[in-house]
């Protein structure tokens, strides 16, 4: 490194070691890769007893979960303009963003749910590649699921997630917010053939850890590469009216609850994976397998309302392996079911079958 540029590399090194910079914000990315070009590695704060997580320089070099190619696209919205239900679709994919402006603690509509929206868990109102989107849903319900072992279809979908992630109640069935939400889902996977799954469907599977996931190493995580939006407390930001969260709160009473998806660590890491912290995406992710696993621990550690389970997963052997609530076919126990290590519950489930 030329001598000119030693002094600008130190102050910047111990601006960021001094004041705890995180470079997580809007802009950061860019701050990361002039760093990296100048061979910078910005230090991180640590916590006793728990492994550091991987730097942004670090993290920058992580290679891409896929790329494009053949990557499941949403339809253009502006061939609704010329739709016969249109409108109705327009007003499905509103509910889906800004649920909360009509369902939530102080919804237009009724209020009914905890003022999260279905696109914090559906990415971009449910068209994102591998971040929780809707393209397979029309082409794969009704459909038999394990959870309740009976068949469901879009609607039953909804409903549980309004009574799970969103922690609400249930609309009715014939509604006219239940068959916008319906259209929409419905135009969003008209060109997916019944009974496939394109490309880009779900969230990401993350490489199962040799190892249980980790809270402490997890909370790490959390404080230099969540708490900017989520904040330290996990209760989000909300939005000025009131009117829901601009980054919703990850555990607490107006968080998910017990029953939700993203309460299995795997879901949880997958989703974060390919889609945090802000500005991270499947052709970009910022975090390591090793931070998404121990993140997803800290966050679903932590107290959140909890949902009678008792009549889910009827063939307890069809459980998942990180379902972390007993009784299980297997001899592991709720601790293991919930933080790993996983890998002997999968070999287990494997040769049961």
């Amino acid at each position: 490194m030329k001598a000119s540029i030693q002094p600008f590399v130190k102050l910047i090194s111990l601006l960021v070691a001094l004041l705890g910079l995180s470079v997580t914000l809007v802009g950061g990315v860019g701050l990361v890769l002039l760093l990296s070009t100048l061979g910078i590695s910005l230090p991180e704060p640590t916590e006793k007893g728990a492994e550091a997580p991987k730097t942004l320089v670090e993290t920058a070099k992580i290679q891409p979960l896929d790329d494009s190619t053949g990557m499941w696209r949403a339809p253009d919205l502006s061939e609704l303009d010329d739709m016969p239900n249109g409108d109705e679709i327009k007003y499905g994919r509103d509910l889906i963003a800004n649920t909360s402006e009509y369902l939530g603690p102080r919804g237009k509509v009724r209020a009914m749910s905890n003022g999260m929206n279905c696109q914090n868990c559906h990415l971009k109102a449910g068209t994102a590649p591998l971040g929780n989107n809707y393209s397979a849903v029309a082409a794969n319900y009704p459909k038999v699921r394990a959870r309740s072992g009976q068949s469901e279809d879009i609607q039953k979908r909804i409903n549980d997630c309004l009574e799970r992630s969103l922690n609400g109640q249930t609309l009715s069935r014939d509604s006219k917010e239940m068959n916008a939400m319906v259209a929409y889902i419905a135009w969003l996977g008209k060109e997916v053939p019944k009974g496939e799954s394109p490309k880009g469907v779900g969230l990401y599977d993350v490489p199962i850890l040799d190892r249980a996931a980790d809270p402490v190493r997890g909370r790490s995580v959390y404080d230099t590469q969540c708490a900017s939006c989520h904040q330290t407390d996990g209760q989000g930001i909300a939005n000025a009216d009131n009117s829901g969260y601009l980054y919703p709160p990850l555990w607490g009473e107006n968080s998910y609850n017990s029953g939700a998806g993203l309460f299995r660590l795997s879901r949880f890491a997958g989703y974060v994976k390919a889609n945090m912290p802000f500005g991270a995406s499947y052709q970009r992710p910022l975090l390591t397998d090793q931070q998404a696993w121990d993140v997803a621990a800290y966050v679903n550690s932590l107290d959140r309302p909890q949902k009678d389970l008792s009549m889910d997963w009827p063939d307890k052997s069809k459980k998942p392996m990180d379902h972390p609530f007993g009784p299980f076919s297997d001899e592991f126990s709720e601790q293991q079911h919930k933080f790993g290590p996983f890998q002997p519950i999968k070999e287990a489930k494997a040769k049961f079958k």
